[in-house]
């Protein structure tokens, strides 16, 4: 499940299912496109794959990266981030901020039209924030919403929040994806949860493309909005496949069945490199924004124990996986944040591997050794627990080979478990039906995580899946959102990484390389920090290149 929005928005914390394609950092294309190109034309079909299928068509009560992705193209945001990750306005044109820093006014634009041709305006942003605060409403995203102290639409195209205390990401949190009040509101007040009604199958939005088809576990289109307010986008339509196995992607790619993926780092050192494949395709390669981690269920009583954290950080040969698995494409991370980021702290503690440190601290923590094929024991039980991950990603599961390899060597015995992309998140993570798991995080651009790390936010809507609570993390990303200051921010999230570092809550593996690849005949592409895809709407095809008619 590719992890991108094509317009560049808030950047949601996202459950990734596969590496991203677009993050900021720095980007490489590999070649320069050999055709001859007649500048830019309307019309083909761009064809993407995708390892999991989407969860739903609204994406403000979705967590995944791929549902984000085609909620990016469906919808509009009052705020979104240029090419440089600075905010820029979308429904709204400008915006104020009070000298105290308490309230922002938003100006909309006029003319903005949802799909069915209403106008788009304040209540309708008025609409989604107050279905965002609304207890009943299943989403992980409503906490920022709550610390609006009131709210209220001025006229029809201005929009005002006032902030109970100082909030910092209050700008970046309305990259929020609005929904069309004259649908969705007799609903919502008649108590229908949203995920029953036909918007959340077959949506109408106000954004670049509209929606076409979603055949479940085969493919989404989306279809070019024509009256998009800033202009009818080049490629006439999007086409989403689901291909639950990265080999069968890169096979559909060498066949020029698909124009955008992801490479594994294997396809990209050693599968790629031959004139007719760096002919058709242009590679792109750049530290991703994100992370894979391994994660505990901290419900489970033997890992509630930091010194079986720690144990477990010391057996892991984090080298030997971006060695052996990423092909040298990441690095290791420290933390829940991205290296070069002004927020990003390098200097806290490590868990270098250490077989014998980590046996020592399991022994500290009771575990001796007791069964005959060395697995350790407790209170008579041995130390055995099942790493889930999901599938189609091979990265993944390779690691989940390592790590398993090297606590075996330590005593502990993990059983592997590869689960369909849905099914993990819906049946495993949400009922919190796991003891441990190999997952990654696509991030936001402020380096505001309550969501993940806050001991409020456990629900099985909310994305703090590993019940972590920890009062000082909790005091630390309250103290973060209160001051607009990024020297005193810093300092906050300096030692919140201090914190999470000494605590391993989860086992933070690498920062992996985005290596998207797209086929050379989609011209418009312009690397920038925010990636490849923040200009989407202006990808083309020239003409003489168009495949597709329809």
């Amino acid at each position: 499940m590719t992890a991108f929005n094509h317009i560049s928005r808030r950047g949601f914390l996202s459950l990734l299912g596969t590496l991203p394609l677009a993050a900021c950092g720095r980007t490489e294309s590999v070649i320069e496109s050999d055709a001859t190109d007649g500048g830019p034309a309307y019309g083909d079909t761009l064809v993407e794959a995708s390892i999991g299928d989407i969860s739903g068509l609204i994406p403000n009560i979705t967590s995944d990266s791929a549902s984000h992705e085609i909620g990016g193209l469906l919808y509009s945001n009052l705020i979104r981030t240029d090419k440089e990750l600075r905010p820029e306005g979308e429904l709204a044109e400008r915006w104020a901020v009070s000298e105290d820093e308490m309230t922002l006014t938003f100006s909309m634009r006029r003319g903005v039209k949802w799909h069915d041709g209403e106008d788009v305006t304040a209540e309708d942003v008025d609409f989604t924030f107050r279905y965002m605060i609304d207890p009943k409403t299943p989403t992980a995203y409503g906490e920022p919403f709550r610390q609006v102290r009131r709210a209220e639409v001025v006229d029809p195209y201005t929009y005002r929040v006032t902030y109970a205390k100082p909030y910092a990401p209050a700008l970046l949190s309305w990259g929020l994806w609005i929904l069309p009040r004259h649908i969705l509101e007799p609903a919502w007040k008649a108590g229908v949860d949203l995920r029953t009604t036909r918007q959340n199958r077959s949506p109408v939005g106000s954004g670049p493309y509209r929606f076409g088809e979603w055949k479940t576990g085969e493919k989404i289109v989306v279809e070019a909005n024509p009256d998009y307010f800033e202009g009818r986008p080049y490629l006439r339509r999007v086409v989403y496949r689901v291909i639950p196995d990265q080999s069968t992607i890169f096979l559909e790619l060498k066949a020029r069945n698909i124009d955008l993926a992801t490479l594994t780092p294997i396809q990209y050192r050693r599968q790629t490199e031959f004139p007719a494949f760096l002919k058709a395709f242009h590679r792109y390669r750049y530290l991703s924004n994100s992370y894979a981690y391994l994660g505990f269920n901290l419900l489970d009583p033997r890992f509630q124990d930091r010194r079986v954290r720690q144990a477990i950080a010391h057996a892991i040969n984090k080298q030997e996986i971006i060695e052996g698995v990423l092909l040298g494409l990441g690095r290791p991370a420290v933390g829940p944040y991205k290296p070069g980021t002004w927020w990003y702290k390098a200097d806290v503690k490590t868990f270098p591997f250490d077989p014998a440190r980590a046996r020592a601290l399991l022994a500290e923590a009771g575990w001796r050794c007791g069964t005959a094929d060395g697995v350790l024991e407790k209170d008579g039980k041995p130390f055995r627990f099942t790493i889930r991950t999901n599938q189609g990603n091979a990265v993944r599961q390779q690691t989940a080979e390592i790590i398993q390899r090297r606590l075996r060597a330590v005593g502990i015995d993990a059983k592997i478990h590869i689960v369909e992309w849905a099914a993990f998140i819906n049946t495993f993570i949400r009922k919190k039906d796991f003891e441990a798991i190999i997952l990654g995080w696509g991030l936001g651009l402020d380096p505001d995580q309550y969501e993940i790390w806050h001991s409020s936010q456990t629900g099985p809507e909310e994305l703090n899946h590993i019940s972590y609570r920890n009062p000082r993390v909790d005091e630390l990303l309250e103290a973060g959102r209160r001051t607009f200051s990024q020297e005193k921010r810093k300092a906050i999230y300096g030692e919140l990484q201090e914190v999470l570092a000494e605590d391993q809550p989860v086992v933070f593996l690498y920062v992996p390389d985005a290596l998207p690849v797209v086929s050379a005949r989609v011209h418009g592409i312009e690397p920038a920090p925010a990636g490849i895809t923040y200009n989407f709407i202006k990808w083309y095809v020239p003409s003489s290149l168009q495949r597709y008619t329809r």
